[in-house]
């Protein structure tokens, strides 16, 4: 089925059940295809063919939307001394604009399921349908209303590597590589976004959305301008305006580097590190409201 039947179809199934209708350009129906395309080329771990597969896929799409694309490669020598190949993609819209605003997700999976119920199936590789490509779904169908009506202000769309490999605890272990990577190396020495916002597990069908701790924290007013522009396109039941967890993500390590970065993640998400975060886990609607969100951000 062609982007635009699906999205005449989400419409249509929207005001049957008496939801919410799309506020903007943003396609959930388009982005749900970016979503079922990730997956078809299967696990996206570093160093794989799907990770190499899928790096490839999202430079080509960006090549066709961004008015730049920059890609940063590097090798990662992990604490069990293997090597891997990261790649993170920087699309950018007015580079040369002073004034911008970063998105990121990451479009890496998990290699291993340590948070299923069955301890068989604990070494599988996690599907990443949420976790993962979700997030980078978005930013591409961003950048399909970005291309139609190019952005007033600096976009930059980063999908960054590497972020789900190792371990969180007891302490970082081989995570968060390419946010870290991108932090150390920015695309210019006075790279200073007016803030940036991370999309992370945010297709999920049952969706709530509660403010991150460490975003609260130390970038409180992008907290505050992300939920009021959620709460005046009528999202605030899905966008919950109160305190959720404390979240170690991808956006730690720009806050470390002075960028004001806030997370954007549904954490409550029982298949999260599992091999059942599969296709059936996330909706064109769930996908719909956070890109309507993301893309009123960049039309203010």
């Amino acid at each position: 089925m062609r982007p635009n039947a699906l999205a005449l179809l989400l419409l249509f199934t929207l005001a049957c059940r008496g939801e919410s209708r799309p506020h903007t350009a943003f396609s959930g129906a388009t982005a749900l295809q970016y979503v079922k395309t990730q997956l078809d080329f299967g696990p996206r771990i570093p160093g794989s063919i799907g990770a190499r597969r899928t790096g490839d896929w999202i430079v080509e799409q960006m090549r066709a939307r961004a008015d730049t694309v920059i890609e940063q490669r590097w090798a990662h020598v992990t604490a069990h001394g293997d090597t891997l190949p990261l790649r993170n993609i920087l699309a950018r819209y007015h580079p040369a604009a002073t004034q911008r605003v970063l998105f990121l997700a990451h479009w890496d999976t998990r290699p291993v399921s340590d948070q299923a119920t069955d301890p068989a199936q604990r070494s599988l590789p996690v599907p990443g349908a949420n976790d993962g490509a979700s997030g980078v779904a978005l930013l591409i169908a961003v950048g399909d209303a970005l291309h139609a009506v190019p952005p007033a202000i600096g976009v930059d769309l980063l999908f960054v590597d590497g972020e789900d490999y190792g371990s969180f605890t007891p302490t970082l272990t081989d995570v968060l590589l390419g946010s870290t990577y991108f932090a150390q190396h920015p695309p210019d020495s006075s790279y200073k976004p007016l803030y940036g916002v991370l999309w992370d597990m945010i297709g999920d069908r049952d969706l709530q959305i509660y403010q991150e701790g460490f975003s609260l924290k130390r970038a409180p007013e992008v907290v505050s301008l992300v939920w009021k522009t959620a709460a005046d396109l009528g999202y605030t039941s899905y966008f919950v305006p109160a305190p959720g967890q404390y979240i170690t993500d991808d956006h730690i390590p720009l806050l470390d580097a002075g960028i004001h970065c806030i997370d954007v993640i549904d954490y409550d998400f029982p298949p999260h590190h599992t091999p059942n975060d599969t296709f059936d886990k996330v909706s064109a609607q769930s996908l719909q409201i956070v890109g309507d969100v993301a893309l009123s951000l960049l039309r203010q």
